[in-house]
């Protein structure tokens, strides 16, 4: 997608603006990224209370610094990140906002165990893909989103999890509404729904527990509920039960955005389509152009333990710094030709995983998924196109997915 041509876009004042908030930034947010990249590269935005970071490098420093922490309550009074707290219950948290010690010890069992489930389960894994895009319409006009993006995420993390797959859809309304609680500014009707989604999660997940706990089954939860009883994932029964919901969540919808925005990409850059179907062996490259290119989620945040610098600027204690990992992967002094979407060419290593401690424990099976969906997809529809649609992106800030993409095959 490259840049609108014409008059250069004015730069930005509020990283509101740079948001799915805003219907201009939802369509595409990358010409206000851009200009504030090479005009107010470290912003201080004053009404949110947050630090704006939109260059390469100062992105990579910032998730890569262990100084920093995660958990909303560190945030200073006001701030965007402080509205993340849960009111009810404000230090319970996954490991997506979790600090050391904890982090430390709840992060490497869970994460050993989900890495190994994975490995054990690739070939289930891709026949989910398979047979997902097997099922969807042979011919006509179909909801990319609905018939594959959706289901192969949800499929695929509920058999890793062991959960119930005749529930798929309530998982999915569950995970829609829990990933609200990462949206600031979100509506009393949307932390209701929030709220219920988490209470729903939560029954579940204890149920659930008990029973792998008298029945064993092969799947993470069992190995979750039997590493915690051996002591070799020192975890309560919360925070297993708080990570597994966070693994459905993340696992679910983030995924099923890097599916639906790479075959948009693939669509609207036939050239690039035409050099994955003469080289299958691309797909690996494709799946990280994709992630360069157009993330699921656009930005990250952490929070200064004490004063400190930070990109040259004098930031205090509780501040929080938001890093824009949508601008950092487009910048051109790290990225030759940025603004091109080119899975032929070698580059350095994007941020859409962010980095340090908190990269993304999903990153392996995202990459797993979207790839086998970029070889399998097109081998299926060699002559799939984009009919002529409005694309309409989601609305939840700091994320990036198209909610429908028909297609015709």
């Amino acid at each position: 997608m490259a840049d609108d041509l014409g008059a250069s876009p004015k730069v930005p004042q509020s990283i509101i603006e740079v948001t799915a908030f805003m219907p201009e930034a939802r369509r595409d947010p990358h010409p206000p990224l851009k200009a504030l990249r090479e005009n107010c590269p470290v912003m201080r935005d004053e009404m949110a209370k947050t630090w704006f970071l939109t260059r390469y490098g100062d992105v990579r420093a910032t998730v890569n610094d262990r100084s920093f922490v995660r958990h909303p309550l560190n945030a200073e009074e006001g701030s965007i990140s402080r509205q993340l707290v849960d009111e009810e219950n404000p230090r319970r948290t996954s490991i997506l906002f979790m600090d050391d010690p904890d982090h430390a010890r709840v992060r490497p069992p869970l994460a050993k165990a989900f890495y190994t489930r994975i490995n054990k389960m690739k070939d289930q894994i891709e026949a989910i893909v398979d047979d997902t895009i097997d099922a969807a319409p042979a011919s006509g006009v179909f909801d990319l989103m609905a018939e594959i993006a959706v289901p192969i995420p949800v499929t695929v993390i509920a058999r890793i999890l062991g959960v119930d797959e005749h529930r798929l859809a309530d998982f999915r309304e569950w995970s829609e509404a829990v990933i609200l609680g990462l949206n600031p500014v979100r509506t009393p009707e949307e932390t209701e729904r929030m709220m219920a989604g988490g209470a729903a999660l939560d029954a579940y997940f204890t149920e659930l527990m008990e029973r792998r706990r008298k029945a064993p089954e092969d799947d993470l939860i069992t190995d979750m509920v039997q590493l915690q009883a051996s002591g070799e994932a020192p975890l309560s029964d919360d925070e297993v039960r708080i990570n597994l919901q966070a693994l459905l969540v993340g696992g679910n919808l983030t995924t099923t955005d890097l599916i639906g925005n790479g075959v948009w990409l693939f669509l609207t850059h036939p050239e690039q389509l035409a050099a994955l179907k003469a080289d299958p062996g691309l797909a690996s490259q494709a799946v990280e152009e994709v992630l360069r290119y157009e993330a699921p989620v656009s930005a990250t945040s952490r929070i200064a333990e004490a004063d400190k610098q930070v990109a040259g600027c004098p930031v205090k204690e509780h501040q929080v710094v938001f890093c824009s990992l949508a601008s950092a992967n487009r910048d051109a002094d790290t990225f030759e030709a940025p603004e091109a979407f080119d899975i032929t060419k070698k580059r350095a290593s994007h941020v859409a995983f962010g980095g340090g401690p908190h990269i993304c424990i999903g990153a392996p099976l995202a990459r797993m998924e979207a790839r086998r969906v970029y070889q399998k997809l097109f081998e299926r529809y060699p002559d799939m196109k984009l009919p002529e649609q409005d694309i309409a992106w989601r609305a939840l800030p700091f994320f990036r997915g198209i909610e429908r993409l028909d297609v015709e095959v």
